[in-house]
């Protein structure tokens, strides 16, 4: 039976945990100095506060739902005595304590160190963003397989929720700074703007590299060769196959933003006339996200579903 409560909480928390931890790594690469800090370019340190508070109140839900699940009884009918047994007594519940400590790390340094120039905050909160959002990997099916093959399959789905992060965050981070108002559109946020498109070009070959082969390891463990030609008669494989078809849609607008768009955009810089660009990257920028709204959303299902290797 389906639980629309614990998909609707799982998408949440990769939604979060991926911004969380993608965010403050583009950061890094994709601003300068003083630009991390400015508010008006991407507000860093308000996002990181609020995803962090956000992520935590989110994780107290899924240890709800969790326990609920397990106990078969309704969410509002668990009792501490189960709670406690879920969170010190199984890994899932461990996995759970790492990310809530991972996130008062991140709301902390990010409260006590967010307003200065240096960059160690950013890569700090980064860290520890990325310990909680590997967590997430000990509440799917990365945490079920035993054995080295086990732990294969787990490096994969952490590898692969760490990448998908990484371009998730600076998806929503170039949003912000290709839907500026116009009015705040200066030349110098405009050269700003495409730095960042450009260099992220290059840093998203290797993201995408990441998520193709850590996918083909979870998609072999998972559904394995034997089940390839009889994916579309299940509901897994079916959710599966609308996944890899959003993930073929936005690997072309990756490529169309990399190739065309972004390059179009440095040369109407050049000459003094962005709005065609600016409203072209906008666009595909749209679209990029939603496919991965869309497919985290499948995420979140296919991690309540059996695969096809367990059945």
């Amino acid at each position: 039976m389906i639980d629309p409560l614990t998909i609707g909480i799982r998408f949440a928390l990769y939604v979060n945990l991926m911004l969380l931890f993608g965010l403050p790594l583009f950061g890094l690469y994709g601003l300068k100095g003083p630009e991390r800090l400015q508010a008006n370019v991407v507000p860093l340190r308000m996002l990181i506060l609020w995803l962090s508070a956000t992520a935590i109140l989110l994780s107290v839900l899924s240890i709800l739902a969790m326990t609920a699940s397990m106990a078969g009884v309704g969410l509002v009918e668990v009792d501490r005595a189960s709670v406690e047994l879920m969170i010190f007594e199984t890994p899932m519940g461990n996995a759970w304590a790492a990310r809530i400590a991972a996130l008062l790390m991140s709301f902390t340094i990010a409260m006590v160190l967010g307003g200065r120039r240096t960059s160690l905050w950013l890569a700090v909160v980064s860290i520890s963003a990325a310990g909680a959002l590997a967590s997430l990997a000990w509440t799917g099916h990365g945490a079920a397989s035993d054995g080295i093959a086990g732990t294969r399959h787990l490096i994969a789905d952490i590898v692969h929720l760490w990448a998908a992060g990484a371009w998730f965050g600076a998806l929503v981070a170039l949003g912000a700074l290709l839907f500026r108002p116009a009015r705040k559109m200066s030349a110098a946020h405009l050269v700003l703007t495409h730095r960042a498109l450009d260099g992220f070009s290059v840093i998203g070959t290797v993201i995408v590299a990441l998520v193709v082969v850590s996918g083909l390891v979870n998609s072999w463990v998972l559904v394995g060769p034997s089940h390839l030609l009889s994916m579309a008669t299940t509901l897994y494989g079916q959710l599966l196959i609308a996944k890899l078809a959003l993930f073929g849609l936005m690997l072309g607008l990756a490529a169309a933003n990399r190739f065309r768009l972004t390059p179009a955009f440095r040369l109407e810089i050049e000459r003094g006339g962005t709005v065609p660009a600016i409203s072209r990257l906008r666009l595909s920028v749209i679209y990029e996200t939603t496919a991965a709204l869309a497919i985290l959303a499948l995420v979140a299902w296919l991690g309540t579903l059996e695969p096809p290797m367990s059945m």
